[in-house]
């Protein structure tokens, strides 16, 4: 046995076959026949001809038969790869090319979109679709799709491969920036890094994969409730809901079709949820509003929900301000509450134990602890010591990705030797290496906005403006300035219902937080600042939104 995914999860099925694995609204699955369900999927694809290295798309919106079809993957080899259910006709063909994708496992809503761009798609062979509430009769048939019940059925006589912690995991992510992009791991590297090989206490990888396994059996040991708030077709939850099962945990998503805040505490308080997993602020904020506003449930109307189950509550993947994370501390003091950084070329980089009131600034953005073999690179790739006054890139070394997929010039850009003769991924993140040993995050480098020669990182403005209590959410860009080059400027979503704070009332705000130089000199309301589903900040919108109003501010 090696680290390898379906390895784990079937070791701890058999350990386990009666616990609860997974739960998605109405349906729960218990590992023993999910575990079966997953293998049935798997013996129709190798009957289809699918097998070693093939890459099968996911396209849907949460459910227990999409992560059945990813472990369905894994067991005979193949490579699931995540399709953002948002994605417009043009997207999606560059991703299925770029992917090389030969099956495709979808929601029956998206039949329409399947039969727009499948005769573009040489590669693109076989179909499964998802018809999960009987809607099928409602949309257009797809030619030679199957129904995904129907290829469970199948008793073909087939022989899986031998799997290796060689096998690949692809995430694909579009990031902040440009267009989507496979990020190619080794899945016994990625399992150290984002599925709890290496020990938390420790910072030492787990001795064997049957150790890691065999935790289900141990009673001493901690197997949780998590619900995991990002839909699946993010990393984030992915990898929420493999944790969970390589620990023998119950896995908790989130059914509808859009995030609902008020669903998430009704989850919390039927599960039992012990740790509660979101995707920074945009998530964090709605649910903070939901649980003031009380239970929206018939006969609970106005309620406070019960929370007295929960005993963490994590951020990853984007800003979780320290204001938002003082009022989860105060409303929530069973949790422990932790924001946790990280990219899909990286996984884990760092953490911060949330301390209610006490500053997690330095001049910059939140102070994390690092994780195992992360360090600050100058531009000539030599790493910074901890104390230096001097800006550089967060890099990872150690279990790190072999690569992007089809994307060698960008590969070699990523993933460099630094001077000290080690492999590491630059993830573009700036950040400064503290006396301390811990590291100040900067934001992205991409996004650095240069105002008379002055560096400023949009993130820790972003922070600053969130610490007003009618800003709702903020992205902080660059528009021109004819003195400075660029000016400092904010899109802003306040709270419904407030009145529209002055320019200079939110730059006082800001004054308390940063260094007047990195005070916002232009703000813009907008009804909503864009995101993916995921939480992740749409930079590209905010740079058109922000020239847009500059331009038609300059007549």
């Amino acid at each position: 046995m090696e680290f390898n995914v379906a390895d784990l999860v079937e070791r701890v099925a058999r350990n386990i076959p009666e616990r609860e694995a997974v739960i998605c609204g109405s349906k729960r699955a218990t590992y023993g026949h999910f575990d079966e369900a997953s293998r049935q999927f798997a013996r129709y694809l190798l009957s289809r001809g699918i097998g070693k290295g093939d890459h099968v798309g996911l396209y849907g919106y949460n459910s227990v038969e999409w992560i059945e079809a990813m472990i369905a993957c894994y067991k005979i080899g193949a490579v699931p790869i995540n399709i953002n259910y948002r994605y417009v006709e043009d997207e999606l063909l560059y991703l299925f090319n770029d992917a090389n994708i030969r099956a495709c496992v979808y929601d029956v809503e998206f039949s329409d979109n399947i039969n727009r761009i499948r005769e573009r798609l040489p590669l693109l062979k076989e179909l499964v679709y998802l018809d999960n509430y009987n809607e099928a009769a409602q949309f257009p048939a797809v030619a030679g799709a199957v129904d995904y019940v129907d290829a469970c059925g199948t008793d073909a006589d087939v022989t899986f491969p031998e799997r290796s912690a060689d096998d690949h995991y692809v995430l694909y992510t579009g990031g902040t920036t440009g267009m989507p992009k496979g990020v190619v791991w080794r899945q016994g590297d990625v399992i150290m890094v984002l599925g709890g090989g290496i020990d938390m206490y420790t910072q030492e990888p787990i001795a064997s994969p049957e150790k890691m396994a065999d935790r289900c059996l141990d009673e001493s040991h901690i197997a949780p409730k998590a619900l995991n708030m990002a839909p699946l077709m993010h990393g984030a939850a992915q990898w929420g809901v493999l944790r969970s099962f390589f620990e023998g945990g119950t896995a908790v998503l989130l059914s509808k079709r859009s995030f609902d805040a008020h669903e998430v505490w009704q989850q919390v308080e039927a599960e039992g949820v012990n740790v509660v997993m979101v995707t920074g602020d945009a998530m964090a904020r709605p649910l903070m509003d939901a649980f003031n506003e009380g239970n929206t449930q018939p006969g609970k109307q106005g309620e406070p929900y019960d929370t007295s189950s929960i005993l963490a509550f994590a951020s990853t993947a984007a800003v979780f301000s320290p204001s938002l994370k003082d009022e989860f501390a105060e409303k929530i003091p069973t949790a422990l509450i932790t924001d946790n950084i990280g990219s899909s070329e990286s996984g884990f980089t760092g953490t911060t134990i949330h301390e209610k009131g006490k500053a997690e600034t330095n001049a910059g953005g939140p102070r994390v602890t690092p994780a195992r073999h992360v360090a600050v690179l100058d531009e000539d790739l030599r790493e910074i010591p901890a104390g230096a006054d001097e800006t550089g890139v967060l890099a990872k070394g150690g279990y790190i990705p072999l690569g992007y997929y089809n994307d060698p010039e960008k590969s070699a850009a990523t993933f460099v030797i630094a001077a000290n003769g080690q492999r590491y991924v630059l993830t573009g993140d700036m950040a400064r290496h503290n006396a301390d040993g811990t590291i100040t995050m900067l934001g992205r480098g991409s996004l650095c906005i240069n105002s008379g020669g002055e560096k400023i990182y949009p993130e820790e403005v972003e922070m600053a403006i969130k610490a007003h209590p009618d800003v709702f959410d903020t992205l902080v860009v660059g528009t021109p300035d004819e003195r400075f080059g660029e000016c400092v400027t904010a899109l802003v979503q306040l709270r419904p219902g407030v009145a529209e704070p002055s320019l200079e009332e939110l730059q006082d705000a800001c004054k308390t937080h940063i260094a007047r130089y990195k005070v916002p000199r232009r703000v813009y309301f907008v009804e909503k600042v864009q995101r993916s589903p995921s939480g992740k900040a749409d930079y590209p919108w905010a740079k058109r939104e922000g020239l847009a109003r500059y331009e038609a501010e300059a007549g």
